[in-house]
This record gives structure tokens, C-alpha cells and sequence, in this order.
């Protein structure tokens, strides 16, 4: 099997929005917007660059390019970054493919929640394309498809 090269970062700055990024990427030069809020919202440790904007804005590349850093303290690897990137750029699934998966199985709002195993909310921002589908969320719907139906849904 081929090795996947890992993603590199040519360059990154503050964005215009609050902790948004724009990053410049080595392996095709593609340079991405990222919202990284509801990665600093889920961890303790990025709690003084959610109080600072000032510290938000001194992020530089890391060494070999292969995270973002602030201080030796506060960092974000380049693989989730570029994770993050797909999923708001709909690249992992895009709103589209998420309604056709659901129009498919002839699935209400309600129903793909069941089969999915989320809320009904998250399923409709989903199909409206109000929020980026994470990978995991994505690669549900491609096992559902394989097995033909939910894996862990019980009826009776």
C-alpha cells in the first residue's frame, strides 16, 4: 500500500473572523478558511487563546510544518486541522450527498436521526448544509448503505 504523505503547512494567520485561520497548504498549494472554535471550545487547554484574541493572532507554523503553534503549550496538529478543512468544505460529505443518502433509504428528518443514531437538529443542519458533516457522521451513512440497513437500531 502507498504511504499517504501527511499534510504539511506552508503558512498560516489569524483570519478576519474570531479564531478562524487561513492556512496555505504545501502538499497542492490549496489554501483553506478554518473555524477552529469548536476545537478551542472543547478543550481546557486553549482556554487562554478563547479569552485572548490578541494571543489568537500570534500563531505561526510549527516546525516541519506539521501543526500551528502559540507557545510551547498550545498547538493543533496539521491532520486535524486538514480534517477540520474537509469537513467545513464539505469535502468529507457535502449537504447534497447527505439528502441523496437520506431521499435513498426514504428517510424523514426523523428516521435518519433513528438510523444515525443523532438528533433530529443535527440531521436537518446537515441536509440543509447549516453545519459540515463530520467524517464520522459520514462514514455511518457509507456502513449503513454496505449493511443495508442501521447496524445498532433494535425494534421489539
Amino acid at each position: 500500500m502507498p504511504k499517504k504523505p501527511l499534510p504539511r503547512i506552508l503558512s498560516v494567520k489569524a483570519g478576519e473572523k474570531p479564531q478562524t485561520l487561513h492556512i496555505q497548504w504545501h502538499h497542492n498549494k490549496l489554501e483553506s478558511l478554518v473555524d477552529v472554535s469548536s476545537l478551542l471550545k472543547t478543550f481546557k487547554v486553549f482556554e487562554p487563546l478563547r479569552k485572548s484574541p490578541e494571543l489568537f493572532q500570534t500563531v505561526q507554523v510549527g516546525e516541519h510544518g506539521t501543526d500551528i503553534v502559540w507557545s510551547d503549550e498550545l498547538d493543533i496538529s496539521a491532520d486535524t486541522l486538514w480534517r477540520l478543512t474537509q469537513e467545513q468544505s464539505g469535502t468529507t460529505m457535502s449537504a447534497a450527498a447527505f439528502r441523496k443518502w437520506r431521499t435513498k433509504h426514504a428517510y424523514t428528518l426523523d428516521d435518519a436521526a433513528v438510523a444515525l443514531g443523532i438528533s433530529r437538529r443535527m440531521v436537518a443542519y446537515y441536509d440543509h448544509g447549516d453545519r459540515p458533516i463530520p467524517r464520522v457522521v459520514a462514514l455511518a451513512t457509507l456502513a449503513f448503505d454496505y449493511n443495508e440497513g442501521p447496524l445498532f437500531l433494535h425494534t421489539g
